[in-house]
């Protein structure tokens, strides 16, 4: 058993280098544990790694922890990266020697409770398949607003431990935890969490639905746990504590919802009366998920006893970060909206049910996930859809099953490097124009071997708001929108969501005749 108020000279490996890794590397070595980082990055021809030395860490390969597993002898504890999968090789040696095995979540709370960096603080944990930066961002506005010193950390980006050691104090934790965090993080009870949704995601990561969903469940460990009730697996998780709900109809008794445009509680106030918090109006970002992520924010800070003014004072300062529904163009009164941050086919379904009738550019890395519920459910929405990524086919695919009216494009680098467009609509041929479905030329046929990734990816982007603003001219039934809602991860061909939405945004202000509205929310 592991005493965490005993560090001192405990050999702890700790596998993965980056923002989680780093972060306990820096605790552990602050308070004298032996440390040794692992990461492919490492070896004997990389460059020294100097914020480690720093530490008096070492620096180690991936695959010599692999290749010889004698370093499990002298090695008393496993901090892992959120990114390692319990079926990675590291793990099968870790739990063939039966070292025990804490993420560093696992280990900021452990900290915490023991008191280590001064008393334990209040934990609000925020999960669900969507929406959960936006909802950890409202519920630290929310916390600020109550003049709390509360901090937005975990997956959203300032890792927990570095949240805790921050100067001066941070009182209360607003938590994004990814299930890949949660799963790691078996201990953790939180004062209040919520699951969000919970649909398929990150399936190759856990191997199944189910093991994905009870990761989420963590969060509901705590006295108070609160659930999407719109939601069919969220509203029916188990909770340990009390169990709370959010609803975007009128909520019955311990629940949030909506009447008459309101933000109303059901499950704090005296009696439980309904009392309202807010104007759903004044919400953003605006829609259906918007106002279900604020109802989560507002139910969890809620539980911890902030008044209902701070929750209306928060909710009405908030302002959601880029990637989330801005409107970056309108050309022709068509917007152009940027929802790359849409990395799962649940947050494209629920951006595109923002629109009367979008022209949908989407595809990346689906994960494991499938589409056929989001074609099924948005097909009288999507006016056309132009398909990017590597899988992209599954995409086209799923609309020539389930939505064969619609017309498809995939967009695509071939094996020169050019720009390659294919109609997966036969309709499509008499409708997009030569310049359009033609390959980027080239005049040198070598011209591919000095051209960077990011170069190729936003050559696809261009060709695909290109194609997708002149189908918006002439498809039936004018569309409102070009979201780019991509259902997709984007390190295929992007370095992250970000950037395939800076792509995007640069496309469409490029297109003539547009108005740049620099990133307004819709």
């Amino acid at each position: 058993m592991i005493d965490v108020t005993a560090l001192a000279g405990t050999p702890v490996v700790v596998a993965g280098a980056g923002t989680a890794g780093r972060s306990a590397a820096r605790f552990l070595a602050g308070v004298g544990a032996q440390v040794t980082v692992a990461d492919a990055q490492f070896g004997p021809d990389a460059p020294a790694d100097d914020e480690l030395s720093a530490l008096g860490a070492r620096a180690v390969a991936m695959s010599e922890l692999l290749d010889d597993d004698s370093w499990t002898g002298t090695t008393d504890l496993v901090i892992v990266s959120p990114g390692f999968a319990p079926t990675h090789p590291l793990m099968t040696v870790v739990a063939d020697a039966g070292l025990p095995v804490w993420g560093e979540v696992e280990l900021a709370w452990r900290v915490d409770r023991a008191g280590i960096l001064g008393g334990p603080r209040t934990w609000l944990v925020v999960t669900g398949t969507n929406g959960k930066t936006t909802t950890t961002s409202m519920l630290a506005d929310i916390v600020d607003a109550a003049g709390l010193a509360g901090a937005a950390c975990g997956n959203i980006g300032l890792p927990v431990l570095d949240a805790m050691q921050q100067d001066p104090r941070v009182d209360v934790l607003c938590a994004e935890l990814s299930s890949f965090q949660l799963h790691w993080a078996p201990s953790i009870t939180p004062d209040a969490g919520v699951v969000l949704n919970i649909a398929d995601d990150h399936l190759d990561w856990h191997g199944s639905f189910d093991a994905y969903a009870e990761a989420k469940t963590i969060a509901l460990h705590g006295s108070i746990g609160v659930v999407g009730l719109d939601d069919r697996v969220a509203s029916g998780l188990p909770v340990a504590g009390r169990r709370v709900g959010f609803t975007l109809g009128p909520p019955g008794d311990d629940a949030l919802g909506i009447v008459d445009g309101m933000l109303v509680d059901r499950a704090f106030g005296p009696d439980r009366a309904a009392r309202h918090l807010v104007e759903a109006d004044v919400v953003r970002p605006p829609g259906p998920s918007g106002v279900a992520d604020a109802l989560a924010a507002a139910a969890t800070a809620l539980a911890i006893g902030v008044p209902p003014e701070a929750v209306a004072a928060g909710l009405r300062a908030f302002s959601p970060g880029a990637h989330r529904g801005d409107v970056v163009a309108t050309v022709e009164g068509i917007d152009y909206i940027d929802d790359s941050k849409a990395t799962n086919p649940h947050a494209a379904q629920a951006a595109i049910r923002g629109h009367r009738r979008v022209i949908l550019v989407a595809g990346g890395l689906l994960k494991g996930a499938s589409v056929d519920e989001l074609v099924r459910d948005t097909r009288e929405r999507l006016a056309a859809v132009v398909a990017i990524g590597r899988d992209r086919d599954v995409i086209v695919e799923t609309i020539a099953r389930h939505a064969p009216e619609v017309p498809a494009v995939t967009v695509f680098t071939g094996d020169d490097g050019r720009v390659t467009v294919q109609l997966a609509t036969a309709t499509l041929e008499d409708a997009l124009p030569a310049d359009l479905t033609r390959p980027a030329s080239s005049d040198d046929p070598d011209e591919r071997s000095s051209a960077t990734r990011d170069a190729e990816a936003v050559a696809v982007m261009d060709r695909a708001v290109a194609i997708a603003a002149h189908l918006g001219r002439v498809v039936e039934d004018r569309p409102d929108a070009v979201l780019l809602a991509p259902a997709a991860a984007s390190l295929d061909m992007f370095a992250g969501y970000g950037r395939r939405g800076d792509a995007f945004a640069a496309a469409a202000r490029a297109l003539p005749g547009a108005a740049d509205t620099s990133g307004s929310p819709r």
